[in-house]
């Protein structure tokens, strides 16, 4: 084992000596106004006639080929806002769509505008800010080069790609008549976070224009699909912009909340034989801080933490032997969150958010905490530490991570290194830390590499042991087009099980594969992208060197440039099951060896439509039966005020000679409905037959400008189950109402 590992590693550090040589684009310059512009949404006052145009090439659905549409972009600045103004013209007025007053809308059934701009100049993050018709306002950061093969899931700490529940403060105003929509930006250098270089200041810009009724998407610079379904919004193909003489103020944002409300809790008690009924009102406050100690580096103070408007976890059936991932919904933990991502393959990370102040899905008091995250000179540095009361029996536990990246060798390459821990206050400590590194070597070919250990007070402090260490490395070349490939070799001790991180496995190694041929038909075809993938993974135990997992899976993707596309794939399975599982207290999968097949297909349709779908099929074998199992996701966007959006999942599993079987019903449903871009109210219905829950969840958002939020949720999970069980089950386990204020004073 150790030579074994010598040898991967000997050879993975010659090829970070490996450098290339980077020809940057001269960078464009932005030019500060010298006249004053009327923030109104039409930009047409003389400031707006001073920079250039910025030329918009077609993305999609016929990439390199002139707009359907002319757009006349601009960006200027003064001394506390960047500005961006875009003439978006349309022959067709009535071609224009808009779909949505929501904050933070993404969906592709409405024309939009948006700019993504890499601060730092990093070639990794960005943040961008758009709207559309309706001046709705949305943003979201972009993490790991918008580059969804790396493995990190969206909802992970490093935010796969997008992370879209990230705010920040800023404006947006649109107008339209029958030439076209128009729209202005206004964007204060604080909300930006970014590096001066003596009296300069270089970004990377991207700007989209979305058009829906042709599905067409046009950027600047011009963007090659290649990179795949998120090339339109990835740093390193940024064209480098200019900015002379920022010089931002250092604004201290406090947004004290006070929090009134009534819980009404059915639990059972400890001897199970009656449910326990506790009714209550609560009153509390707290407070977070905003401070930017410099442009570049922003500290976050936080005081009795609360996340009482967040949004419950969508409900999920669990088929499999491994934990569940849900993703970070919570406020606090958004920005610049992929500093944190020490990602170990899939949804699997060091550092899990969601470990802080949640327990077994109940949340826990944060008494406090503070951040610190930014950028100096060619390092990424982040600081992260929470304080949590005491739960039940868990006692009160101190969360750390630090994090530190530096940019290498050239603008995509980064070594680094991650460090956290969990103290109690019982004397019980976890410690893990890593050092990672991510080199491109030639082209669109990059070695990611990562070595981690994890110690606590129940594990001997052993360095040179194998049992509490992670090992990881992967090659890939990221492109959509032509030959493309993902290898990677990883090792998990046995012992290695980060306590404040996720993990779906450990005391494993094995290698995990992707080939993939695809194609850009062009302009002659109806065909926007198609490839053909295979797939081979093997993963054994460390323990008895048997079979965890070997899979082989071919599969073809396919999208047409109306949106119509599907994702199917044949899948042969070997499962090693060590221990037996349980998918409901009635159903169970036995300790043995398995092999099965199965078809998996994924189908979308045209995302640009007023009403789309996602449907997730599979079928086939399933260890010693047979499963059959089809979800639908659709989008009903009924007016610009009402969008309906639901979900259906169903799944049939059935053990015909153990004489076992599931059939498991997990319905959901939210109503949106948008007085404004200011004022929302929405409601949220889950069911869960294997639950037998039914979760409704009422928000009313009253959000007059960033920073100050208004509140009115109800909660409410109620039983569905038999009546004649014993004990009998409440109608209902859990209710609740709260009212929630947040004001925020810039200092």
């Amino acid at each position: 084992m150790y030579h074994r590992i010598n040898r991967i590693l000997f050879y993975t550090a010659l090829l970070i000596f490996i450098r290339i040589s980077v020809s940057a684009a001269e960078p464009q310059k932005i030019f500060r106004m010298t006249k004053q512009i009327d923030f109104d949404g039409s930009p047409f006052e003389d400031a707006w006639n001073e920079p250039e145009h910025l030329p918009l090439v077609m993305h999609r659905p016929d990439f390199g080929s002139r707009p359907s549409e002319v757009s006349e972009v601009m960006i200027t600045y003064d001394e506390e806002f960047l500005w961006v103004g875009a003439r978006l013209f349309t022959k067709d007025p009535q071609s224009i769509r808009s779909t949505s007053k929501k904050r933070d809308e993404q969906s592709r059934n409405s024309d939009a505008f948006a700019i993504i701009l890499d601060t730092f100049d990093d070639n990794e993050n960005a943040l961008a800010f758009g709207t559309m018709p309706s001046g709705l306002r949305f943003d979201y950061t972009v993490a790991n080069d918008a580059n969804m093969s790396s493995g990190a899931a969206p909802g992970t700490p490093g935010g796969g790609t997008m992370n879209i529940s990230w705010n920040t403060f800023w404006d947006v105003k649109t107008s339209r008549d029958d030439k076209g929509w128009y729209v202005e930006m206004r964007i204060p250098f604080s909300s930006l976070r970014f590096q001066p270089s003596g009296d300069k200041v270089t970004m990377g810009l991207i700007i989209n224009r979305a058009i829906s009724y042709r599905n067409e998407l046009d950027t600047y610079p011009e963007i090659d699909p290649k990179y795949g379904m998120m090339a339109s919004i990835k740093p390193s193909l940024a064209a480098p912009i200019e900015f002379a003489d920022v010089r931002p103020g250092k604004p201290v944002y406090v947004s004290p909340y006070t929090k009134a409300g009534y819980t009404s809790d059915n639990t059972l008690n400890n001897e199970g034989t009656d449910y326990v009924s506790d009714k209550s009102p609560h009153f509390d406050a707290g407070l977070d801080v905003k401070y930017n100690l410099t442009s570049n580096l922003t500290m976050d103070l936080t005081v009795n933490t609360d996340f009482a408007q967040v949004e419950a976890d969508d409900q999920q059936v669990n088929l499999t032997r491994y934990s569940l991932f849900f993703p970070e919904k919570r406020l606090f933990f958004q920005e610049r969150s992929s500093i944190f991502s020490y990602n170990l393959g899939g949804p699997s990370d060091m550092f899990y958010s969601r470990r802080i102040g949640i327990e077994d899905g109940t949340p826990i008091r944060i008494y406090g905490g503070a951040k610190v995250i930014g950028r100096a000179g060619k390092w990424d540095i982040g600081f992260l530490d929470m304080q949590t009361e005491v739960f039940d029996t868990v006692p009160s536990n101190n969360f750390g991570v630090a994090r530190l990246r530096r940019q290498v060798f050239n603008p995509n390459s980064y070594v680094g290194g991650l460090v956290t821990s969990k103290a109690g206050a019982d004397g019980s400590y976890d410690l893990s830390y890593g050092l990672d590194g991510i080199i491109r070597i030639f082209g669109d070919d990059y070695l990611d590499l990562k070595l981690a250990q994890n110690f606590n007070n129940n594990k001997d402090f052993d360095l040179t042991s194998m049992t509490p260490t992670f090992l990881r490395t992967n090659w890939e070349r990221r492109s959509d087009k032509g030959f493309s490939y993902n290898l990677t070799y990883s090792y998990s001790g046995e012992q290695f099980d980060p306590q404040i991180g996720f993990l779906r496995y450990t005391g494993v190694q094995g290698f995990e594969s992707e080939f993939r041929y695809g194609w850009l038909p062009g302009s002659e075809s109806r065909v926007f992208r198609t490839s053909v993938t295979l797939q081979a993974n093997r993963i054994s135990r460390l323990a008895d060197g048997r079979i965890e997992n070997i899979t082989l899976s071919p599969g073809y993707e396919i999208f047409t440039k109306s949106g119509l596309g599907g994702i199917f794939m044949l899948k042969y399975n070997q499962e090693g099951v060590k221990e037996d599982f349980n998918l409901t207290d009635e159903v169970m999968v036995l300790a043995g060896d398995y092999s099965f097949y199965s078809f998996e297909a994924m189908i979308f349709t045209p995302q640009s439509k007023p009403y789309s779908s996602m449907i997730m099929l599979s079928s086939g074998q399933y260890y010693d039966g047979n499963k059959f199992s089809v979800m639908v996701s659709p989008v009903m966007s009924i007016s610009q005020s009402l969008q309906i959006t639901g979900g259906y999942q169903y799944s049939y599993v059935n053990f015909k000679e153990r004489e076992q079987k599931l059939i498991s019903h997990v319905i959901n449903m939210k109503v949106l409905y948008m007085f404004n871009t200011k004022l929302s109210a929405s409601m949220l219905v889950q069911y869960n037959n294997s639950d037998n829950v039914l979760v409704g969840n009422f928000r009313l958002r009253y959000n007059p400008k960033e920073g100050n939020d208004f509140y009115l949720v109800y909660d409410e999970n109620r039983n569905t189950g038999d009546s004649h069980m014993l004990p009998e089950p409440p109608s209902y386990y859990s209710r609740s109402v709260v009212v929630k204020y947040t004001h925020t004073f810039r200092l």
